[in-house]
């Protein structure tokens, strides 16, 4: 079997994480959609319906945090950006808020108002920040490959 070229790598590491990281952010985008539902409504549905979506999120967002951490943190082959470090950071602390937010989510009914849309949209608006810091500084436009 012949080893794959480093740039081959990349690429497919850069395929996986564009195919992987709009799931979570939509799936918390969801939750913050149901949180803000179950808060005006009290019915127990858009409780339960807020407490899976933020953790199918969370499982969907550990494969495309970690390819952002060896991106950004682990291969050298590259400069990165501020941005990109930026990015991570926003993404951790959004992927910390929504942990938070799946622990309230685990409480009675009634106990998680208004901390869960509180954390939601904390995760909501980090994750948007750095969505849109990459997209304005054209760091997809040059390409994500390690030269």
């Amino acid at each position: 079997m012949v080893p794959s070229a480093p740039n081959e790598r990349s690429r497919f590491a850069t395929a996986i994480f564009d195919l992987l990281n709009p799931i979570p952010f939509g799936l918390f985008v969801g939750t913050l959609i149901f949180d803000i539902a179950y808060a005006v409504s009290r019915n127990v549905f858009w409780g339960k319906g807020a407490a899976w979506l933020v953790t199918i999120a969370l499982f969907f967002a550990i494969i495309p945090r970690l390819i952002n951490l060896v991106h950004v943190w682990i291969t050298a082959r590259r400069v990165v950006t501020g941005i990109e470090r930026g990015d991570f950071w926003l993404n951790l602390f959004g992927i910390a808020a929504a942990i938070l937010n799946a622990f309230v989510h685990s409480r009675d009914a009634y106990a998680m108002v208004p901390e869960n849309v509180i954390l939601s949209a904390m995760t909501v608006v980090l994750l948007s920040i750095a969505h849109f810091a990459l997209g304005f500084s054209g760091f997809h436009s040059r390409g994500t490959a390690h030269e």
